[in-house]
């Protein structure tokens, strides 16, 4: 009985790794892609507002045929990875919350000339220090290749800023400074005329 359970186990795990595969780990993708992004290094964006231009293309010296379809993501900066679980970069792609918001998703091209999208900041973005990176996938939809703006192993080179909404504006901060001016004028206000009433109640 235990030995046919065993058995029936590996089957199970067998059909399991045949199914999903091993899991893809960034490392083992070829940085094949050049990539561009429009901001200046340290230039701060408004969520909502700016825009993005990101520019790719094939590095020469890597070969593309097996790239079926492109995807450029928005991805947050180390400096804005800190003491942020949610944000935690991890070797396996599919469980990496590194890079979190999808700019495009399109077919590859297979072209000599670089690919450009521009793209307007959601106003969903929220404040963070970032980079832009391109994947690429095979026709299974596994990432196979890469490439990123920024230039350094340890991503600390041509980040730029997104300064997100936060749900207040100026116009809401005077009104709420006006009423508040208003509500103190009145209660020494009512202070003031029921002074004199006071007195007069006194007096009879």
């Amino acid at each position: 009985m235990a030995s046919t359970s065993l058995i029936y186990s590996l089957l199970v795990l067998c059909f399991a790794s045949s199914t999903y595969g091993e899991p893809i780990l960034f490392s083992s993708l070829q940085k094949s892609l050049l990539v561009e992004a429009s901001p200046n290094p340290n230039q701060v964006l408004k969520s909502g507002e700016d825009k993005i231009t990101v520019t790719w293309g094939l590095n020469q010296s890597f070969s593309d045929a097996e790239f079926k379809k492109v995807q450029v993501k928005l991805c947050f900066a180390p400096i804005s990875q800190k003491e942020r679980a949610w944000r935690k970069s991890e070797s396996e792609i599919s469980k990496d919350k590194t890079c979190q918001f999808t700019i495009l998703t399109k077919p590859y091209s297979i072209s000599s000339s670089n690919e450009s999208f521009e793209w307007t900041i959601k106003r969903d973005i929220p404040s963070a220090t970032y980079f832009v990176r391109v994947y690429v996938m095979n026709s299974a939809d596994h990432e196979v290749a890469y490439g990123e703006t920024t230039t350094d192993v340890k991503r600390t080179s041509n980040l730029f800023q997104i300064h997100g909404i936060t749900g207040r504006h100026a116009s809401l901060d005077i009104a709420a400074g006006i009423f508040s001016a208003v509500s103190v004028i009145s209660l020494f206000g009512f202070f003031f005329m029921e002074k004199p009433r006071s007195k007069v109640s006194e007096q009879s």
